[in-house]
């Protein structure tokens, strides 16, 4: 007879992050860091992994050597910042997207519409340094496209950067997405952003910016559409 206590395997404690990440791989799907996973959090699982951060995070702290007992400045920092990337930085990857309207192209617009700039906040996912910039949107609808309110640009773009990102993958994203939701005849997307992995640590040069550009459709085709795009923007202003 077995001297191992009954149901010492098969009770055994389960991180929620082990849950969520299982029922990833079941799926197999991707969970990137900015990937969105909120299809696969059940239910009140949020405030467990709330949780969950906070005391890994603890040992973090614990590790770099800082008296978070008697430190009043660092007693609560490790929930402060479990809950700063759950429910704040990084909310885009636990949470779905924001609702949008979708109204038919009644009257036909097919002129080039902007919108920006479109304040953005992110992290490189090298360093978890902060990304700030600004995000221009072109949009060259048809008949077939389906338009969606000015706010709405913004918030679909701040769900995708609030995910550990870079650059060049973000402004993909965004383009994926607006694609799949205006089906216009061309979009295009233009990012420039300071990226404080450069700013705050190695290099520590305050000046440098990055731009990119992601082209679809007309945008691609039409030289002279692009211009029109990037005088209107002036990235000078």
């Amino acid at each position: 007879m077995s001297d191992t206590p009954p149901d010492s395997i098969t009770h055994r404690y389960v991180p929620v992050s082990e849950k969520i990440r299982s029922r990833i791989q079941q799926a197999q799907q991707r969970f990137h860091a900015n990937d969105n996973i909120s299809a696969f959090i059940e239910p009140g699982e949020l405030d467990a992994l709330l949780d969950e951060v906070e005391e890994k995070m603890k040992a973090v702290l614990e590790s770099l050597v800082i008296d978070t007992r008697s430190d009043h400045n660092t007693q609560d920092t490790a929930r402060r910042v479990a809950k700063m990337y759950l429910t704040e930085v990084f909310r885009g990857r636990y949470l779905p997207a924001p609702p949008v309207t979708e109204f038919p192209n009644a009257e036909h617009l097919n002129e080039l519409m902007i919108v920006g700039p479109i304040t953005v906040r992110s992290a490189c996912s090298h360093h978890f340094c902060p990304i700030m910039g600004r995000l221009w949107i072109g949009i060259m609808p048809n008949e077939h496209s389906n338009l969606i309110g000015l706010s709405k640009y913004a918030r679909l773009a701040e769900w995708i950067m609030s995910r550990p990102q870079i650059q060049e993958e973000a402004i993909t994203q965004v383009a994926n997405l607006l694609m799949d939701k205006v089906s216009p005849d061309g979009l295009s997307v233009v990012m420039e952003a300071d990226h404080f992995c450069m700013h705050w640590r190695g290099v520590k040069d305050s000046d440098t910016k990055m731009i990119n550009s992601v082209m679809r459709g007309v945008f691609l085709k039409d030289a002279s559409l692009r211009r029109e795009f990037l005088s209107l923007i002036n990235l000078k202003n």
